[in-house]
């Protein structure tokens, strides 16, 4: 900090001890010890609030991108209804078109049979010489 040499040093303690002398050299060190801490710890609280100073700013300039990107975002796509970017139509997800009431469906069992054969997942065309899986377990009572 103060860059002093060994030589300085000696002469520095023996300067002390003249003035101050032998005797209350112990108590003068004490004294000198409590100062240097004092000053340190000054030294410390002084750094610590001028780094929490310097990270509140660039908080602050942070929310100010994130409040100009939010904004720049909302004008672009005011309604929400296409994604950020604007990709292309056909990535979106397709509306649902409902199926038909079970009132309106002569047999509502044969349309759940075909529901599942169609969510049914296909095999991969080096699997299509295996034979299919039976939808209901062995036991289960419908084949009996």
């Amino acid at each position: 900090m103060f860059d002093i040499g060994a030589s300085e040093l000696l002469v520095i303690v023996i300067v002390a001890i003249l003035v101050i002398g032998p005797k209350d050299m112990p108590r003068a060190l004490r004294t000198a010890g409590r100062w240097i801490g004092k000053l340190r710890r000054m030294s410390n609280h002084f750094r610590a609030g001028i780094d929490e100073v310097v990270r509140q700013a660039e908080i602050e300039e942070m929310e100010e991108k994130w409040a100009a990107r939010n904004k720049e975002i909302m004008a672009k796509y005011p309604d929400g209804a296409q994604p950020e970017g604007g990709g292309p139509e056909n990535l979106l997800p397709n509306e649902m078109e409902p199926l038909s009431a079970a009132g309106e469906v002569p047999d509502a069992d044969a349309a759940a049979e075909a529901a599942i054969r169609r969510a049914a997942p296909v095999k991969a065309p080096e699997h299509s010489n295996e034979p299919p899986l039976p939808l209901d377990p062995p036991g289960s009572g419908k084949d009996s």
